[in-house]
């Protein structure tokens, strides 16, 4: 399955199951096949996403742009930090704009 967010102020934002939803939980929307990011709710979304990295690459001991060139092992997944981003992006225009994020509709 997929989570497709839409909004009129962006393009449609599109996750694996596993990244929607853990998206969705650090704002704490329920996991339904749909619903909605109210204009109202996406400061408090935006917030959240970003302690949620906050915490993790403190919990990890990285710095906010991820491993340095020095560290011995480079991690070669995605981290939170770059999942995020774009959702926070898309929140923001939404927010700018007047719009509200919904997914599965």
């Amino acid at each position: 399955m997929l989570y497709t967010f839409k909004s009129p102020a962006t393009a449609n934002l599109v996750m694996l199951e596993k990244n929607g939803a853990q998206m969705l939980t650090i704002i704490g929307k329920e996991l339904l096949p749909q619903g909605i990011i109210t204009v109202a709710q996406i400061p408090d979304a935006m917030a959240a996403l970003e302690a949620e990295v906050d915490a993790q690459e403190a919990a990890q001991g990285q710095p906010e742009n991820g491993p340095t060139p020095e560290s011995e092992e480079q991690v070669e997944h995605v981290t939170l930090r770059q999942r995020v981003t774009p959702f926070i992006e898309m929140l923001q225009r939404s927010e700018d704009a007047g719009e509200a994020v919904v997914w599965g509709v």
